[in-house]
């Protein structure tokens, strides 16, 4: 099949089957096209529970999918691709969190919304990168154990300098290897433009950032300036833009590194395979596992995220 018989093929598969699919934002254009829901992980996983779809395609990775069950334990849900994981989700088991909660008994523990289910099972709350600073601000413990990535840990830290702040050292390898100097020579090519960073980038390239936010308020940024903008996150944001807006003068940070391997494992032959039960995996989890971890979700609804 050629990329439209592709295409019509997968539109007529999630019809006929009662299939909402969902990707997030780092996916390639081909499958943002086929999406009914377009996004970031937390904000996906929302929407899944609001529709009537009885079956929910995940186009992203592992615990994003995981993330759409805990809130929607009453629907099948399926991943694109069985190996799409976030090494950043994987890098910390559950039993170094219970490990480091039997030797801090007061310290409250936050886990990114980046985690395994397993893992967001033994945290008190959960965060998100738009909602971190205004959650930990809130929050009742002095001592905060953030988990798992050090840059969004670091980030929350110099904007909540009355806490306490412990961090894991984890961190997302895509965002992980932009550097100062790199911020530094993209500006001098493009003087003028201003830059746009997610927060799970290091501080020292942070702290060059004219913007720093999620996902969705870096696409919220570009959209509502007129000015140039370097983008300083995975590359599906800078292609997802320049397709829908080619008006904007918009240039990619390190464009042959920041791109997710994991995200890109998503294919429209992997998509209309998945949706035809040929591959792809739906995503089981314990109840009493499930339970725990949604009270991660739940306390972090309940401070406002």
């Amino acid at each position: 099949m050629n990329r439209q018989q592709l295409i019509d093929e997968i539109l007529r598969e999630k019809r006929q089957r009662d299939v909402c699919i969902l990707a997030h934002t780092y996916q390639s254009p081909d499958i943002l096209e086929i999406a009914d829901i377009t996004g970031d992980s937390f904000a996906l996983s929302k929407a899944a529970a609001q529709v009537k779809n009885r079956t929910i395609l995940m186009c992203g990775v592992r615990f994003m999918a995981e993330t759409v069950k805990i809130l929607s334990p009453e629907k099948t849900v399926l991943l694109s691709h069985k190996n799409a994981t976030c090494p950043m989700a994987d890098q910390m088991t559950k039993e170094q969190v219970l490990a480091y909660r039997a030797k801090h008994p007061d310290h409250m523990v936050v886990a990114y919304i980046n985690t395994s289910a397993e893992l967001k099972s033994v945290c008190d709350v959960c965060v998100t990168s738009s909602s971190a600073v205004q959650i930990v601000r809130q929050l009742p413990a002095q001592d905060i154990y953030f988990v798992p990535d050090q840059n969004l840990g670091a980030y929350v830290a110099a904007q909540v300098p009355e806490k306490n702040i412990h961090l894991y050292n984890g961190c997302c390898p895509v965002h992980y290897q932009v550097t100062a100097q790199d911020v530094l020579d993209e500006k001098a090519r493009h003087p003028g433009a201003k830059v746009a960073m997610h927060p799970e980038c290091p501080p020292e390239a942070v702290a060059l950032a004219d913007f720093v936010g999620s996902t969705s308020a870096i696409i919220d940024y570009i959209l509502h300036t007129d000015q140039e903008v370097i983008i300083a996150t995975e590359r599906g944001v800078y292609d997802d833009l320049r397709y829908r807006h080619p008006e904007k003068k918009l240039y990619q940070l390190l464009p042959e590194k920041f791109s997710c391997v994991n995200m890109k494992m998503t294919t429209l032959q992997g998509v209309y395979c998945a949706l035809s039960g040929v591959s792809g995996c739906e995503i089981t989890l314990d109840e009493q596992l499930r339970l725990q971890a949604k009270n991660a979700i739940d306390n972090m609804l309940a401070y406002g995220g």
